[in-house]
């Protein structure tokens, strides 16, 4: 359920929704404080579904999505929403690929209609339109990944801990099958996954579900459903026993740096293996150990032992096919990164054998609560929410019942959580050290 990020059952609505007779599942949230929307179409296809060899393919397509349908020339779109007073953009995941526009109530029926138009009514013929966008994708890796040292070390440390999952392969793909993508690739792939009973359509803002079924039905009601969508068997892992390591130098790095990562459990996942309120506690773990300046491993390392300039926990805990915990830390002056690393491993088997405390866990509860509550201060937020949740294997009642859910974890269930996943031989280490003679201070870090 997208961890933190999930709101308060008391903040957050409870969707009014229905289904077209296509498939396509509408879940309108009201929000009267402004005449504005967030339009968004979520589809159930993202980069773990990718053929081996193809990646990047996804990602490729969510550009290809914005050039154009026999009704709108290539980037009329986007020209479109902004000419409107409006905003749009996309992403992909490895569960799902999104698209939002946020414009005036008024202009809702507009970009209903293109975006109901390009569902289906892409042209993906002129291979040079297509072609190009290929380059774009790989320029925009080679600057967000391959000039960025952090990037590298993660993507790298990703295909170690999933060496046969398709999570071990980066969402925007290896430059190398970037390059060999073709516009039958993308023609393919959308021929195959983007139809309205594969997608859900989500709208939030000044509306209701009665004012929008009618429109709903106009734009997306006479859109064909495909009769043949894949199944989504995504090869597993192997069994992980052993523990792995990996260090990059580079010359961009200013800091040293450590940060290991652990397979763990998904909200999806939890539920599917049985373990009750196991995604939950993972939440909680997290902010315990290292999610604020009053965590365990910043008080022990940054305030109290002086080895660390900063220290952290984070839980991933979205995705259909199992999630991830994270800690790591940066070390101060003069502090080795070996002895960061076996006092980041003293706090954490000090966690095991001690629990947390009362006051820790009421804390860790009463934050993420907080933060949740902030976070769907918007309708934008509310959209995402429910729309990476559900495309991510959850319902709408496991969204609005997660802080129900959060409140009832236990120290007997946080440590469970800890005990199963704080398990090295599920983990992959990393660290990021700088060129030797280069400048110490500030730059990239995990």
């Amino acid at each position: 359920m997208c961890g933190a990020f999930i709101s308060p059952a008391d903040a957050l609505p409870r969707p009014e929704t229905f289904t077209l007779k296509n498939g396509l599942e509408v879940l309108v949230i009201p929000d009267r404080r402004a005449p504005v929307v967030t339009h968004m179409v979520w589809y159930r296809v993202g980069a773990a579904d990718e053929q081996r060899g193809k990646s990047g393919l996804a990602h490729f397509l969510e550009h290809l999505m914005f050039k154009g349908t026999s009704k709108l020339a290539v980037g009329e779109f986007s020209r479109t929403v902004a000419r409107n007073g409006g905003v749009d953009n996309a992403f992909t995941s490895y569960d799902y690929t999104a698209y939002f526009e946020r414009v005036g109530r008024d202009r809702l029926e507009l970009v209903m209609s293109m975006e109901a138009d390009r569902m289906r009514g892409l042209r993906l013929e002129d291979p040079k339109t297509v072609l190009s966008e290929r380059d774009v994708i790989t320029e925009e890796r080679r600057q967000r990944t391959d000039n960025n040292p952090a990037a590298r070390l993660g993507e790298r440390m990703n295909a170690m801990l999933h060496p046969h999952h398709p999570y071990g392969t980066p969402i925007i793909g290896w430059m190398h099958e970037i390059n060999g993508l073709t516009p039958q690739d993308a023609i393919e792939w959308y021929r195959t996954w983007y139809a309205p009973n594969n997608a859900t359509l989500i709208v939030a803002g000044d509306i209701d579900a009665a004012a929008l079924k009618p429109l709903a039905e106009k734009y997306y009601g006479k859109l064909k459903p495909t009769k043949d969508l894949p199944k989504r068997d995504w090869v597993q892992n192997p069994p992980a026993d052993t523990p792995q390591r990996v260090s990059l130098t580079d010359p961009k790095v200013r800091q040293p740096s450590i940060v290991r990562t652990y397979l763990a459990e998904s909200y999806h996942t939890a539920k599917k293996n049985k373990i009750t309120r196991g995604a939950e506690a993972l939440d909680v773990l997290g902010e315990i150990l290292g999610g604020s300046e009053t965590s365990r491993l910043y008080r022990a390392l940054v305030e109290d032992k002086k080895l660390a300039v900063n220290a952290y926990a984070r839980a991933d805990t979205s995705g259909l096919g199992g999630g991830a915990f994270s800690v790591g830390g940066t070390p101060a002056d003069g502090v080795s990164l070996e002895t960061l690393e076996a006092a980041i491993d003293s706090v954490i088997a000090d966690f095991i054998k001690t629990g947390p405390t009362d006051a820790e866990l009421t804390r860790a509860k009463a934050n993420l609560a907080a933060s949740a509550t902030y976070a769907v201060d918007d309708q934008e937020q509310l959209a995402n929410i429910f729309g990476a949740s559900l495309a991510s294997g959850e319902t709408i009642d496991d969204v609005v019942n997660w802080e129900n859910e959060i409140m009832l974890v236990t120290r007997e269930d946080v440590l469970a959580a800890a005990e199963r996943t704080l398990d090295l031989g599920k983990s992959v280490t990393g660290t990021l050290l700088p060129a030797q003679g280069a400048p110490a201070g500030g730059g990239a870090a995990p």
